[in-house]
């Protein structure tokens, strides 16, 4: 059965039509598995250089060092330097709860509906990550010995809202959501609001997007700052007098947040080091062109060094995409960023089949891999590696992105072969629970003391010696 949408005819034919654009075509790689040469082309595709910009490292090192001695300070320099935000104080910084709540009033009731059904889903999702992994277990063995594990959520958490180049509500769910399923007794929320370029005095204070303060509102964020960049994660890492130390600082940011919370990482917890973002579509030609070109352009649209990938092996399915590509792109806006993201990291990719294509996938480990196939359920236990798996040609990876309920919040540049999404594990810690009976004293302590001899530690040796009879009882 067709898919709506689907082109009649030949993929070839779909490639001849509407062709004529006002643009250039763009120049994606065009690749094929089974040509020479493949695999030099691949590793060019694949890479992206993770090194660090040494002007960014010494400003970030610069920064953190500032905020670490001096405090508020240090963060109410670096706002007016960076934002353009003149306050008295950190205090005239903090978002009052007040103020989310009377956004989340004042939001139009379409946007208000939306953020709450999504908020639902996502929410739900993690109470069900939290049934399944955020419990404290523990069992008895034959002996009587008690071994188990506690699990307790963290106390205080920071959340980074990106909101210099845009506005990003979805990432306060995302981040605050699973925090709160996990049981954390504080969020506090960073966001940077940049002041108006225009001229007019209420750019002083910053622009407050209100569905940001929305998003807030409704996840439960219990205080929130207008603060951002390097000086956003020192405070929230080292504590001010104003704004509170934290446990962990989760979200994603640009360069100088990224350096951060490299810089902080073992004074608190970090989520992960975020690079730009992917996108991988596996298919197998159901689905309509203009539908995979819509999802490669979905990531390309983020950032110039995005990637967007098509694995597939049906060369007229590819050039129909291609074509899609081409037709589709001068319809928007950000079509500029999403060219310079496709014909720089982007590659349209020939395979011998369709198990190829996921061998292959599985060396790129994306962030997002939509399988956009008749029969998804046939190709994902061959799918070992990936942020996210989205299954069938209705599955968009927007709707991930937003409102499916999963975490958006993914591993990229390969780390999905070895890290996982965020969620409600990301804010619980974990401690081991050990009581042994005085029958588990006399069988472990023997295998206890010879390893601790062959170790040379000799006093871990004689403590689980002395264990193996029983005290004799003194008078009071």
């Amino acid at each position: 059965m067709s898919l709506p949408g689907r082109p009649k005819g030949s993929y070839r034919s779909a490639q001849r039509e509407g062709t004529s654009v006002s643009e250039r075509a763009v120049n994606i790689r065009s690749l094929v598995t089974a040509a020479e040469g493949f695999e030099a082309e691949f590793q060019r595709v694949l890479h992206w250089s993770a090194e660090t910009d040494q002007a960014i490292e010494d400003s970030v090192a610069a920064i953190l060092a500032d905020v670490r001695t001096r405090g508020d300070a240090a963060v109410l320099e670096y706002t007016r330097r960076f934002d353009g935000v003149d306050a008295a104080s950190v205090a005239a910084l903090e978002i009052p709860r007040r103020e989310l709540l009377a956004a989340l009033d004042a939001i139009p009731a379409a946007q208000r509906t939306a953020l709450e059904a999504a908020a639902q889903r996502v929410r739900s999702y993690h109470e069900r990550q939290l049934q399944v992994c955020g419990r404290s277990w523990s069992y008895r063995d034959a002996d009587g010995t008690l071994l188990g594990q506690k699990v307790t959520p963290l106390d205080r958490v920071g959340i980074y809202v990106p909101g210099g180049k845009a506005t990003y509500p979805s990432s306060v769910l995302m981040n605050a959501l699973p925090a709160k399923v996990a049981g954390v007794g504080e969020i506090v929320m960073t966001v940077p609001t940049p002041a108006r370029r225009d001229g007019s005095p209420e750019g002083l204070r910053g622009e407050r997007n209100p569905m940001v303060l929305a998003a807030a509102a409704i996840a439960g964020v219990d205080r929130a700052f207008a603060i951002g960049g390097a000086q956003a994660i020192g405070a929230l890492a080292y504590g001010t007098a104003t704004v509170p130390p934290v446990h962990k600082i989760t979200g994603p940011g640009n360069a100088y947040v990224a350096s951060a919370k490299r810089r902080v990482f073992g004074v608190v917890g970090i989520d992960m080091i975020a690079g730009p973002s992917e996108i991988l579509v596996l298919a197998d030609g159901t689905t309509p062109p203009d539908w995979v070109a819509m999802d490669l352009f979905s990531q390309a649209e983020h950032d110039e060094l995005a990637q967007s990938i098509l694995l597939c092996p049906d060369a007229a399915y590819i050039a129909s995409v291609r074509a899609a590509i081409d037709r589709l792109l001068p319809t928007l806006p950000r079509r500029a960023v999403i060219r310079a993201s496709l014909e720089g990291r982007g590659a349209l990719i020939q395979t011998r089949s369709m198990e190829e294509a996921c061998e292959i996938s599985n060396r790129i480990a994306p962030e997002h891999l939509e399988v956009s196939s008749r029969e998804p359920q046939r190709w994902e236990p061959l799918l070992r590696h990936a942020g996210a798996i989205f299954l069938g040609a209705f599955t968009s990876e927007s709707l991930g992105d937003y409102c499916a309920g999963p975490n958006h919040v993914l591993p990229t540049s390969g780390s999905a072969r070895f890290s996982s999404p965020l969620g409600v594990y990301d804010f619980q810690k974990r401690s081991s629970l050990i009581e042994v009976s005085e029958a588990g004293a006399r069988k472990l302590g023997p295998i206890a003391a010879e390893l601790a001899y062959g170790e040379g530690l000799q006093a871990h040796a004689r403590a689980a010696e002395m264990r193996l009879t029983t005290p004799t009882k003194k008078g009071p």
